[in-house]
């Protein structure tokens, strides 16, 4: 089987993924739009929660991890896909360039702000605290908070 082929147990899986996310939007308050995304196979800790508007990754929703008692606030989109530019091309199209993917931990206690993109292969640590509208691209430390594009810590808190 070529890697374009795809078996028939994961294009179930796809679908019901895709139809869960459908609903995901219309879905209220917090704690049910969290089981939903534990339904898609998102790994999320006992106390956090996602608000409806969130997106998290459709293709390996499983390569998510979100700790405990974690916040992830409105409009924020978690991937754990994106196209490898390292095989681009001039006068190719970027769409030809394989995907690079990886999984995303979110630690306990973590909180992200509104409109946050969390790129692939990205931890964010324990307390840690992103900004809304910030672009994380690297992994944040515990009990940091990091703002802008790309993200960067500008404190750290001492226990």
């Amino acid at each position: 089987m070529s890697n374009n082929e795809r078996t028939f147990n994961s294009v179930v899986k796809g679908i019901w993924i895709r139809i869960i996310s459908v609903i995901i939007p219309f879905t209220f308050p917090a704690h049910i739009t969290t089981m939903l995304h534990r339904m898609r196979g998102v790994k999320i800790g006992k106390g956090s929660k996602i608000n409806r508007t969130v997106q998290i990754d459709d293709s390996n929703p499983d390569l998510i991890e979100i700790g405990k008692n974690v916040w992830v606030t409105g409009g924020v989109m978690i991937l754990c896909h994106q196209r490898d530019l390292k095989f681009y091309e001039i006068d190719k199209p970027v769409m030809e360039c394989p995907l690079k993917v990886a999984g995303v931990k979110i630690k306990d206690g973590a909180h992200i702000g509104i409109g946050a993109i969390i790129m692939p292969g990205v931890t964010i640590g324990k307390g840690a605290v992103i900004g809304a509208g910030a672009v994380v691209t690297k992994d944040i430390p515990d009990y940091s908070v990091a703002v802008g594009m790309p993200a960067k810590v500008i404190k750290t808190f001492e226990k």
